[in-house]
């Protein structure tokens, strides 16, 4: 309201500042009969609601501090409690990675201050930079490993520049010792692991900042599966972190009630869900099963898997699931020796991943290679539901009517309908709309494709092994992404996370088909379904 104000305050014609021939206002002479002054001249009225009216606003948002200020204090001392003595081990730890990289930062600055083009723009920033700030991140943790992969995924809500650096924000950490792994599944378990397992690799198959993976076999069964176990102490240094930045939050949107606007703790308390989630295995377990359901219900457990859960070894710490053998959707020559027709294996993948938006509870909202498989038995196998994504009707419809305009190239009803998913209090103009969308979709065709080729020749037996894999430059594809979401928020749109997700799993299926199926186009196909409001009838591709 203030700036309104001075903007009405600038741009009036007040008799202060005309061209008067009187220096001063000329003010009424009051009569002997009158008390008081009378300052209701044309000169004074205008300054006299601009001050009231600032008062007024001040008043205001004194007295909203006032009732406020009891809640922030009461949100502060309950959560330094939740903390505990934890928190000020985090503070230790957090100001020996800022200063790590602090020292990152001066070197690197030393060294370009002493070149002729100086400081760069970006450096200038010191650890706010979004280089400086993802190495930053990377040394704290799990906690602030995920916040960076969450900024990455949420482009309608952080910078460009951020969202760009962060896509290299990676998920990496050193192995937990075996010791230390036992101890937990001694723990969690509640009896002797020899018990449970025939044995359990001490090796890890992968190791991340949240959990590592052990292979094992179970007793009795004698079943080939793997192990989840969630890394000691992880979950503690989560809720202190997230703690630390809703505080932050809070006093924020506090001192600036203009933050309250944006959400700023809707935001950080969606993070915080979000990523205790991923922490609680039990979560995990449950979108497992919610989507080898939907591929029961749906017929398709002859053309997809995920790993069985059992449940009798499986706790809110660790997950024990059937081990699934295969390799990822970009291991052409792997594949071509398992299928006949790599391109039937993609649209087998695409028809579940599209069934699954609203034929089931949740869709997997991380395909990446790692996470997708073909299987030795030819299936595709889906990986990891620690992300998943949950999508509404309105949005879903919205998201149809913008797949199939990609795909016939009307950006008239692109336009409209990302107006119509985007939230805005503003009239767009939807034919210039359409026109930048244009811009910006010509461009998917000049994206950098590489084909690799390498050859492997067996001393042996003297064959050679030939496998080829598909480079697209992944930044080149987030920027058209990124630019879709920059010319969409110039007209005022503000689009839901689902938007974010559903596109990053598109942009995941795009770099598979330029692989496995090249002439393949997974919008306009008619073997591919994409699901409708209007009836499932993606079902019918499978019969």
């Amino acid at each position: 309201m203030a700036i309104i104000s001075v903007s009405a305050l600038r741009g009036a014609r007040f008799p202060l500042f005309t061209n008067n021939p009187h220096p001063f206002p000329q003010f009424p002479i009051p009569s002997r009969r009158s008390s008081k002054l009378n300052f209701r001249s044309k000169g004074f009225t205008p300054f006299a609601r601009y001050a009231q009216s600032q008062q007024d606003l001040f008043s205001s948002r004194l007295q909203d501090g006032i009732e406020n200020l009891p809640k922030l204090v009461e949100d502060i001392v309950q959560t330094s409690i939740n903390t505990g003595p934890r928190g000020a081990l985090r503070l230790a730890q957090g100001i020996q990675a800022f200063l790590g990289v602090g020292g990152e930062w001066l070197a690197d600055a030393s060294k370009s201050t002493n070149s002729s083009a100086g400081l760069p723009t970006q450096m200038q920033l010191g650890l706010l930079s979004p280089q400086y700030l993802r190495r930053l991140f990377e040394r704290m943790g799990a906690t602030y490993i995920k916040l960076g992969q969450f900024i990455a995924s949420a482009p309608t809500l952080f910078p460009a520049e951020y969202v760009q650096e962060f896509q290299n924000c990676f998920d990496r950490a050193p192995s937990v010792p075996f010791q230390e792994i036992q101890a937990i599944l001694r723990e969690e378990l509640g009896r002797p692991i020899d018990s449970v397992y025939e044995y359990v690799d001490p090796t890890p198959v992968a190791s991340a900042s949240i959990a590592q993976v052990h292979a094992a076999r179970l007793k009795g069964s004698q079943d080939d599966v793997v192990i989840k176990v969630l890394k000691p102490g992880i979950k503690d240094i989560l809720v202190a972190d997230l703690n630390f930045v809703y505080i932050v939050a809070r006093i924020l949107e506090f001192l600036n009630p203009e933050l309250s606007r944006a959400s700023l703790v809707g935001i950080v308390k969606d993070i915080r869900e979000s990523m205790l989630e991923e922490v609680d295995f039990y979560k995990e377990a449950a979108n497992i099963e919610a989507f080898r359901s939907y591929l029961e219900a749906m017929g398709l457990t002859r053309q997809a898997t995920a790993p069985k859960v059992y449940q009798h070894c499986s706790t809110q710490r660790i997950l024990t699931m059937e081990r699934l053998y295969g390799v990822p959707l970009t291991d052409l020559d792997s594949i071509s020796s398992l299928v006949s027709s790599p391109e039937t294996s993609l649209i087998t993948a695409l028809n579940v991943w599209f069934g699954s938006l609203l034929a089931c509870e949740t869709f997997h909202a991380d395909v990446h290679a790692g996470n997708l498989w073909l299987l030795r038995d030819g299936r595709i196998g889906f990986l990891d539901f620690g992300i998943v994504g949950r999508i509404s009707p309105k949005t879903w419809t919205a998201m149809e009517v913008f797949l199939a305009s990609i795909a016939t190239e009307e950006y008239e009803s692109m336009a409209s309908a990302l107006i119509e998913m985007g939230a805005t209090n503003k009239d767009v103009d939807v034919m210039a709309f359409a026109r930048d969308l244009e811009k910006i979709f010509s461009s998917i065709q000049d994206l950098d494709t590489e084909l690799i080729v390498a050859t492997a020749r067996d001393r042996t037996t003297n064959a050679t092994a030939v496998s080829a894999n598909v480079v697209v430059d992944e930044r080149q594809m987030n920027a058209l992404f990124l630019d879709v979401i920059r010319v969409s928020e110039s007209y005022g749109l503000k689009f839901p996370r689902e938007f974010a997700l559903l596109m990053k799993q598109l942009l995941y299926f795009d770099r598979y088909t330029r692989l496995l199926a090249p002439n393949l186009n997974m919008l306009q196909d008619q073997r591919i379904s994409i699901v409708s409001n209007r009836g499932s009838r993606y079902k019918n591709s499978f019969r």
